[in-house]
């Protein structure tokens, strides 16, 4: 089937509106990012056992006194590039203060970007993102992997402008410990 058969005409260049438009038009509830090159990424929705995981740290930041208006869920992130803006959404973000409302955040406030590996996104998330998110200069970045033990890497980025791992642990032992004892 052609994008003309179901009504949809791809622009030769998606712009941050045009990825929330078909956002907002998907009914399924897919994902759409771009990378600032232009590349454009469609996720599927996450299952139960991604959002139960984004939901444990969710509250366990929550219930260590971060406000709802600065831990959010699934909020669209600015990505600057040398050729434009790229849009992510990660499955988590921190901020240092509530921030406007907007579909695209700047990164600026950004303090911690989590993203929760879905099957077949594990090279997206562990290096492309990675990457984008040093270069914007976002502090931390911790990846929770879905193996048996439901691993955080915890990376804080460093002089290099790289991520440097601090520490892989099991998201129970994570959950136990204080998000002031990793987030100084």
């Amino acid at each position: 089937m052609s994008a003309e058969t179901v009504g949809m005409h791809m622009p030769s260049v998606v712009t941050l509106d045009h990825l929330a438009a078909m956002i907002a038009a998907d009914q399924h509830g897919h994902r759409y990012e771009i990378s600032p090159e232009g590349a454009l990424s469609v996720m599927p929705p996450p299952d139960s056992e991604h959002a139960a995981i984004a939901s444990r740290l969710l509250v366990w930041l929550a219930t260590a006194g971060w406000p709802p208006e600065q831990v959010l869920q699934a909020a669209g992130i600015r990505i600057p590039g040398p050729a434009g803006d790229g849009g992510r959404i990660p499955d988590l973000t921190l901020w240092s203060e509530p921030q406007p409302r907007s579909v695209w955040l700047a990164v600026a406030d950004l303090l911690l970007v989590i993203e929760i590996v879905s099957p077949g996104s594990e090279a997206m998330d562990e290096m492309v993102k990675r990457h984008e998110y040093a270069r914007a200069g976002i502090p931390q970045y911790w990846v929770v992997d879905r193996d048996a033990a439901q691993t955080v890497t915890l990376q804080r980025i460093a002089r290099s402008g790289d991520y440097e791992v601090t520490t892989k642990l099991p998201l129970t032992w994570l959950l136990n410990t204080a998000p002031a004892d990793h987030l100084s």
